[in-house]
């Protein structure tokens, strides 16, 4: 298994796994797919080239199975957004390595917090994020891709 940091050149493999999330579990993220299918092969790039976002994919047997990314907020916070790992891989480990990968980025990059918007009806995704050391704060507020669903924030400290 191969996690590393997405470049403009991944941009193409950064599409398909990112568009792939988006059918597979439409709720669960801030973007909905006709928005993502929409962006231009250079907003792609751009994406890649982790200008701003970050984004980092899981690779093995040359072939993409899961992807995370983070992003620093207006309000200094290093926020885990995107993650996602294919059916087939789930319950392999391929998820703990994508979030370790943003948390080591967040210590490297000076931030000793890690913040995540996730509903808490998703409670698969709540509880593998609670093993992985994030708790529930409150804070809440819509899916900006789906308004009526409300997510709520959780964190994770360098302490933990």
């Amino acid at each position: 298994m191969d996690i590393r940091s997405t470049e403009a050149k991944d941009w193409m493999l950064l599409k398909k796994v990112r568009l792939t999330a988006l059918l597979d579990t439409p709720t669960a993220f801030g973007v909905s797919y006709q928005t993502a299918a929409n962006y231009s092969d250079e907003q792609w790039k751009e994406r890649a080239s982790s200008a701003g976002t970050e984004f980092w994919l899981a690779i093995t047997e040359d072939k993409t199975v899961g992807m995370i990314g983070a992003v620093v907020s207006g309000a200094n916070r290093y926020n885990l957004i995107g993650m996602w790992v294919e059916p087939t891989a789930r319950g392999s480990g391929v998820a703990t390595q994508l979030v370790e990968a943003v948390k080591s980025r967040a210590i490297g990059k000076g931030h000793d917090r890690v913040f995540l918007d996730v509903s808490p009806d998703n409670a698969k995704a709540s509880n593998f994020y609670l093993k992985q050391g994030f708790s529930f704060i409150d804070e809440w507020e819509p899916l900006e891709s789906h308004p009526h669903i409300m997510v709520q924030t959780m964190l994770w400290t360098i302490q933990n």
